[in-house]
């Protein structure tokens, strides 16, 4: 009769799989770096910079690296797993983690949002005029 320990992963499936996983991180590394090499040459080019708008893009190109991150993380546990119950653990590891950044990041845009609400006569740099 069948041994019945659960679904298995070969070694040579999971190398596989842990093979394309990183392939996939180095890519999409790349393709983030050249996108915020392009944000920071347009920041550059223009006043946005200096401006909340510009602390916005750059913040949102690090949560993005840092959710990036985090999920090629999780999908490298995922694959070492060895049974559906360590799987469902670290999927419920991942949400948590996940959704505490998420909040974190929230209140951070939410802060910056109300900093660049604020007129300009609270800002005592141009009150010197």
């Amino acid at each position: 009769m069948a041994d019945k320990k659960g679904f298995e992963v070969s070694d040579e499936m999971r190398a596989t799989a842990e093979k394309g996983l990183q392939q996939a991180r180095n890519a999409l590394g790349s393709l983030l770096g050249s996108a915020r090499k392009v944000a920071d040459s347009v920041q550059t080019s223009t006043e946005t910079a200096q401006s909340k708008a510009g602390t916005a893009v750059t913040k949102g190109f690090d949560y993005t690296e840092q959710h990036i991150a985090a999920t090629f993380d999780f999908a490298e546990k995922l694959v070492r797993s060895r049974d559906l119950k360590e799987a469902m653990d670290l999927q419920g590891e991942y949400m948590r983690s996940q959704i505490a950044a998420l909040q974190s990041q929230a209140k951070e845009f939410t802060n910056l949002t109300e900093e660049a609400a604020k007129p300009a006569s609270n800002d005592p740099s141009a009150a010197k005029g």
